[in-house]
């Protein structure tokens, strides 16, 4: 096909609200040596995008330094991490059979060539994302997905979302038969949680807010409890014997309170601080019981892949919750804060 001069896209030039989310047109970009061109079918949204948006990851030593998810963002940013699409053309060095084929990107900028590198950078923060028609990407980074049954929507809620969840997942050793808490279980990533977890054969108890408790547990949550409630309290009624992994992307007061929760070598993962990045704790909890408390950054290249496995045999469905056109992305990111959907919101160019 002949790829067109300019396209369609939204980026920011400057930290902000959702007004600074800039609808413009810009020279489609050209795929260098090792890269592809994608054309996008759907790009999801996540927390990244707010967060990167409004500079709030800060930076070692100065929590509430305006900043991109790992330092000062490169003005201006196209953002949008999680890209599904078509290969529609290839950069020296790259195999010209990739060309039609459909894809999921890996968003993830590593720090090594190797299955466990460490994501150091991200699509749509570190450099151009999916808020496009068309986007470029290493061609090592892109999954050939084409017989996948699932949908473009389905296929980009994948990557962070899934991504996070699989990598939360295997930091924290979570096997068959453990019992798995999942905190924030009716956003994106957790409801990835309940659903990889519940595939892997562990008991998932849910956190979830009272009118979404019934998607989470259709999700595949064996118990939810309510976060209006004393969660401490409902939490020990449901597991009387431990928590084996919490699943943790709310932070804040869960931490403190949960923590004493975990059995014997209990795993607490935490890869979010909706509920505040602040926590006090009592470290005899830790090392009395052989506990541990895990940081997890999104995925390696070696979960990436068994992510795409999933999704070539769609034994993961992901929920979407609502879809806009490219143009609204500022309303796209508006409802995606309000947080009152279950799954993920996908924007299609």
């Amino acid at each position: 096909m002949v790829t067109p001069q300019f396209m369609r896209a939204v980026r920011i030039t400057r930290h902000g609200g959702p007004e600074v989310l800039e609808p413009t047109e810009v020279a489609v970009p050209a795929p260098q040596a090792g890269e592809v061109l994608v054309k996008v079918g759907a790009v999801a949204l996540n927390n990244t995008d707010l967060w990167t948006r409004e500079g709030a990851y800060g930076r070692p030593g100065d929590p509430k330094a305006t900043s991109g998810w790992r330092g000062p963002i490169d003005f201006p940013r196209i953002q949008g991490a999680d890209v599904a699409g078509r290969v529609v053309a290839v950069g020296a060095g790259v195999e010209e059979g990739l060309t039609g084929r459909r894809v999921v990107v890996d968003p993830a900028i590593y720090d090594a060539e190797d299955p466990d590198a460490n994501p150091v950078g991200l699509m749509g923060s570190e450099r151009d994302g999916g808020y496009a028609e068309y986007v470029t990407a290493p061609a090592e980074r892109v999954h050939d997905v084409t017989d996948s049954p699932l949908t473009d929507d389905q296929l980009a809620a994948l990557p962070t979302a899934y991504g996070t969840a699989l990598g939360m997942i295997e930091r924290g050793r979570l096997r068959k038969g453990d019992t798995a808490l999942v905190s924030g279980a009716s956003g994106g990533v957790g409801l990835a949680l309940v659903q990889i977890a519940r595939a892997r054969g562990a008991r998932v108890l849910a956190i979830s807010s009272g009118p979404k408790i019934d998607a989470v547990r259709a999700a595949g949550a064996h118990a939810v409890v309510d976060r209006a409630g004393d969660i401490a309290e409902q939490l020990r009624a449901a597991a009387p014997e431990g928590i084996d992994v919490a699943l943790d992307v709310v932070a804040g007061e869960l931490v403190s309170e949960g923590l004493p929760l975990l059995a014997e070598g209990g795993r607490w993962v935490v890869a979010g601080a909706l509920g505040g990045y602040g926590v006090s704790l009592d470290v005899r909890r830790l090392y009395l019981h052989n506990a541990q408390i895990i940081g997890s950054a999104m995925h390696t290249p070696a979960h990436f892949g068994l992510l795409m496995d999933l999704a070539r045999l769609a034994e993961i469905q992901p929920v979407i919750a609502e879809v806009f056109p490219l143009e609204e992305a500022a309303r796209a990111q508006e409802e995606l804060a309000r947080r009152g959907h279950v799954g993920k919101i996908v924007m299609r160019p």
